[in-house]
């Protein structure tokens, strides 16, 4: 009925942020570029082997739970088929298997790079058709060092992003600037002494970008996070694999496959990344990526009230969400 109180609003005035389920803990078993896989099976086997007593132990640093309740962990591994793909699913992904499998580990759910990227081509849902790289970007929010101009352009221009103040891109002389003709870059907020980085967050065209590696594994941290979302709905949600063999396309398969039915869900409150050492400068730029995305304030929500809810202790800050171990050797 309609009456003087009556208000009328649109229905999309009040977009609807969906929920997603959360395991506690995400742990990622490995993230391999197609010239690993080209190493031949010992190289997989080698890996697992130099992840598996990590493995444990990132399952033991959840911590005591509430009474009856069990930690939830799920295991997901990502594979590169963004930069190159010198192999199909059909001829990686079974030794891939074999090989965790081998060393005692279960891959839950296996994600393809090129889905924090952009579409799958002729993806019908409309996860599929999300483009997540953009999407974090528009969300990019840069950090202004202290005394900066405004200067610089944005970063949605410059495709660079940093954590602190740049060396001055103009020279002055000395009787004009007291500090003399060159100055240090500095980090926001540096203890004693600055670690100063500057993340190239693509390259080419805006057109035809390349996302560059840290910019994709900043998507891939929000989205295993469940804090990714586009027009309300969640990203990369992952299909369930029900196929007797894999395709010879890597396009053929969804962005996440869900290789195990009876994993517990892909999304988690903190995540732990078991990784080679060669992607720790990638996971610092990741950090300072992560530390100026601006996430949507309904999904920050979601995960604050469900993990009150069971008394599991989630940090504020979501790059404090992310963990990593660097295995030497591995």
């Amino acid at each position: 009925m309609n009456g003087p109180g009556t208000v009328f609003r649109e229905s999309s005035a009040d977009p609807r942020t969906e929920s997603v389920p959360f395991s506690h803990l995400s742990l990622e078993l490995g993230h391999l570029y197609m010239e690993d896989f080209a190493e031949g099976a010992a190289r997989l086997r080698r890996h697992f082997a130099g992840v598996r007593p990590w493995v444990e132990a990132a399952r033991a640093a959840i911590g005591p739970l509430p009474p009856g309740r069990r930690p939830r962990i799920s295991t997901c591994f990502l594979i590169d088929d963004y930069f190159s793909r010198l192999a199909t699913p059909a001829e990686l992904i079974p030794p891939l298997l074999d090989a965790a499998a081998e060393a005692g580990l279960t891959i839950d759910y296996l994600a393809r790079e090129s889905g924090c990227a952009g579409p799958a081509p002729g993806g019908s849902d409309h996860r599929d058709r999300a483009r997540p790289a953009e999407s974090v970007l528009h969300r990019l929010v840069e950090s202004p060092p202290p005394g900066s101009n405004g200067f610089r352009p944005p970063v949605g221009r410059t495709g660079w992003l940093t954590n602190g103040r740049r060396t001055p891109s103009q020279r002055t002389s000395a009787a004009l600037d007291s500090t003399g003709v060159w100055q240090p870059p500095s980090e926001t907020e540096a203890r004693g002494h600055s670690v100063f980085l500057d993340v190239e967050l693509w390259n080419g065209p805006e057109d035809a970008r390349t996302w560059s590696c840290a910019f994709l594994a900043s998507v891939w941290q929000l989205v295993r996070l469940g804090l990714l979302r586009d027009n309300g709905a969640a990203v990369l949600a992952p299909t369930r694999w029900q196929g007797a063999e894999f395709p010879a396309e890597w396009d053929a398969l969804p962005p996440v496959l869900q290789l195990n039915p009876a994993a517990t869900p892909f999304t988690a409150y903190v995540t732990c990344s078991v990784l080679p050492t060669r992607f720790l400068p990638v996971e610092h730029a990741v950090r300072v990526i992560l530390d100026q995305v601006h996430v949507q304030a309904e999904a920050l929500g979601q995960v604050a009230a469900r993990s009150a809810g069971e008394g599991f202790t989630v940090p504020a800050g979501v790059v404090d969400r992310t963990s990593y171990v660097f295995p030497p050797g591995l």
